[in-house]
């Protein structure tokens, strides 16, 4: 099979199968996907939209991300589990405002130097958040591929 037909394959899949309405994916800039992917580690979709959705209303930017206090990013958390995810997400948000002025870094290697920060995660923001080509390969695509 080609990279084409494997690449046609996977997106004829994906509109007939695939999630459409969720709400990362309604404006989909770089700071909407992290978040999304972050909340979406080890936690289903289903318990993930109303946490995103508050999340989104209390800190729609990365900028009032990081300029929040870490106990009110963590009390916004509660529910979620995995609080270090919370504390990275507070930790980077205040990198990317800082170093970056709040736009976050276009390439694979940035972005997987930032906490919390992996190779898939970084290509989730970049492929999704950006429309940069870059790999995705997350445990599920990892399985896929196997097949």
């Amino acid at each position: 099979m080609t990279k084409a037909s494997f690449a046609s394959r996977v997106l004829s899949w994906f509109a007939h199968s695939g999630r459409h309405h969720l709400p990362w994916q309604e404006d989909p800039t770089p700071y909407r996907v992290w978040i999304s992917e972050i909340m979406l580690q080890q936690t289903q979709v289903a318990t993930v939209i109303p946490y995103f959705q508050r999340f989104m209303q209390h800190y729609p930017t990365v900028d009032r991300l990081a300029e929040a206090d870490i106990d009110e990013v963590l009390h916004l958390w509660t529910g979620l589990g995995y609080y270090a995810r919370a504390r990275n997400l507070h930790c980077c948000a205040q990198i990317v405002h800082k170093q970056y002025q709040g736009a976050f870094p276009r390439t694979v290697e940035a972005l997987s130097e930032l906490p919390g920060i992996g190779r898939s995660t970084a290509g989730a923001i970049l492929s999704l958040g950006c429309d940069v080509r870059a790999p995705i390969l997350d445990g599920n695509v990892k399985r896929v591929l196997c097949r």
